[in-house]
């Protein structure tokens, strides 16, 4: 199992607990606690491997945590796929202030599916370089104020060119709701994307393309 940011004990949202999950690596895109969240107890409890940038994945070390640190651009082959790392507007630091080094977008290449996660990031233009290489589904934020919202995530779809776009980092608080239902409607109005909103714990089998 793979988690990226698992954000699950303080998380409104979640529909389990995090002793329910046994991950074998994490990934980590940034160190804001809605991000970094469980990662240090799931890998304490289960040995899974913290994947993210050199200053979290330091950190998780620091911890007696079992980790690999990459960078913006690298990429590296695990057990179940290929991760690379991309770049993302935003800010990474810990609860305590602690530098979290970039925040990252990350790609995973698993069972002849490349996925997107954007992580947390503004629209920005060299999402046409991530999309070009081909993508299966995109996972994009749309909750605004901290993020993309809706307008500039359509905007993303169409430079990223995904089969699917899940939207992402919305609904959690009161700040950053958005009607998904819409969103939908407008990527496949807009785009040639097919958009599928999840509700917390609900699933998706992904089919090579």
């Amino acid at each position: 199992m793979v988690l990226i940011d698992p954000f699950i004990t303080h998380n409104p949202a979640a529909p389990v607990k995090q002793e329910e999950l046994s991950p074998t690596f994490i990934v980590v895109t940034h160190a804001h606690g809605d991000h970094w969240g469980d990662t240090e107890a799931l890998s304490r409890r289960s040995g899974a491997v913290v994947i993210s940038s050199a200053e979290i994945s330091g950190h998780a070390s620091s911890l007696g945590l079992q980790a690999h640190g990459m960078n913006l651009g690298g990429s590296h082959a695990f057990d179940f796929g290929r991760v690379r790392f991309t770049p993302a507007w935003h800010s990474s630091s810990f609860g305590d202030g602690r530098y979290g080094g970039m925040p990252m977008g990350v790609v995973l290449e698993m069972g002849g599916v490349r996925l997107y996660h954007a992580g947390d990031t503004a629209l920005f233009s060299d999402m046409g370089l991530i999309g070009a290489r081909g993508l299966d589904v995109a996972l994009l934020p749309i909750g605004d104020n901290y993020t993309m919202g809706p307008d500039d995530a359509i905007e993303a779809v169409k430079l990223l060119k995904p089969r699917r776009v899940i939207p992402i980092h919305f609904n959690t608080f009161p700040l950053i709701a958005q009607d998904a239902a819409e969103f939908k409607r407008r990527v496949e109005a807009e785009t040639e994307a097919w958009c599928t909103p999840l509700a917390p714990g609900e699933s998706l089998q992904l089919q090579p393309s």
